[in-house]
């Protein structure tokens, strides 16, 4: 859309003429789910799972596309200035809160740019290591990566991601620097964890269950408070010795200027597809849940949206990290 069309789409929008008319066509057209990370990882998955359910309910496909880089900010930059009508919307966790304190030049300002439609999952992240690493279990893996840090390397999906986030608490708490390489997401990550080519990687439950299971990557902790019914015998950080408390978080957001009867709608089919007995029972073996149905709004989803900007603002700084770009 033009700058000029935008503009006068925006006046109508706040003159309120607008709104009904697109709320009670919405949606004329597919709509467009933008992940920030490559294919195969976590957000990514959870997209294709909404998609196929939402699709239903709106009466139009969803689709995925992928849009990859700068930890997960490419894509969000794609959403904010995307039109916005809900056509074209962005999944992201929490590291989308996170981003202004990494980043000097987003491109967007995090705190407005985004208008939260609902949260969608909540899940721990897993440490886990490829097999041939000499540790075998919680007790002596974390002493191992402490006195061979600089030795070790620890992949990410780029600064500002849920793994690159939870590798700097990791590295705090132990007081180890580790050699971190960074990718364009973590199912890149993973597959050369599996394949040895990597050392260590603290990935979502969603996508590292499945190899844990295999046995194709060993698994040292979970950052929950509670272990996992999927994972019974992979203790907590806590249980392991280290203070690591992370809970990873997805939610939809559609662009700022979004009707609100149009952000209704996508509230209400997200709403429907998490109580797809299907996706219920595919989140439970991805070691995550859904929020409670008092936190499905649109007005809880944004809460907790500027909490964590807050949040990670005071805990990045405490761990010396400054933004960069």
């Amino acid at each position: 859309m033009s700058m000029t069309k935008r503009a006068a789409l925006a006046a109508l929008l706040s003159l309120g003429l607008a709104a009904p008319a697109l709320a009670q066509s919405f949606p004329t057209k597919p709509i467009t789910v933008i992940v920030s990370f490559a294919a195969g990882g976590p957000s990514d998955v959870i997209a294709r799972l909404l998609g196929e359910q939402m699709s239903k309910t709106l009466g139009q496909s969803v689709v995925v596309e992928n849009v990859a880089g700068a930890g997960g900010t490419a894509g969000a930059k794609r959403v904010a200035a995307a039109e916005p009508d809900g056509h074209t919307i962005l999944i992201h966790h929490l590291a989308l809160a996170a981003a202004p304190s990494l980043y000097n030049n987003l491109g967007y300002d995090t705190k407005t740019a985004f208008a939260p439609i609902g949260l969608v999952n909540t899940g721990p992240m897993v440490i886990a290591s490829k097999l041939a690493l000499p540790p075998t279990d919680a007790k002596s893996f974390f002493p191992y990566i402490k006195a061979n840090a600089d030795k070790l390397t620890v992949a990410h999906a780029g600064v500002g991601s849920n793994s690159h986030l939870c590798a700097v608490l990791m590295s705090q708490q132990l007081g180890a620097k580790f050699n971190q390489v960074a990718y364009r997401g973590t199912g890149p990550a993973m597959n050369d964890l599996v394949g040895g080519q990597i050392d260590i990687l603290c990935d979502q439950s969603t996508s590292a269950i499945p190899q844990i299971t295999g046995k194709s990557i060993r698994a040292y902790a979970v950052t929950s408070t509670q272990r996992l019914d999927v994972l019974p015998d992979v203790p907590t950080m806590a249980e392991a010795g280290a203070k690591l408390d992370m809970t990873i978080w997805h939610g939809l957001y559609a662009p700022k200027g979004t009707p609100a009867p149009v952000l209704d709608k996508l509230n209400a089919a997200l709403r429907t597809a998490l109580k797809e007995p299907s996706v219920l029972e595919k989140f439970k073996a991805f070691g995550t849940s859904t929020f409670p149905e008092s936190e499905m709004t649109r007005e809880a989803h944004a809460k907790l949206f500027a909490a964590e900007v807050d949040k990670w603002a005071t805990s990045l700084a405490a761990a010396g990290v400054k933004p960069q770009g």
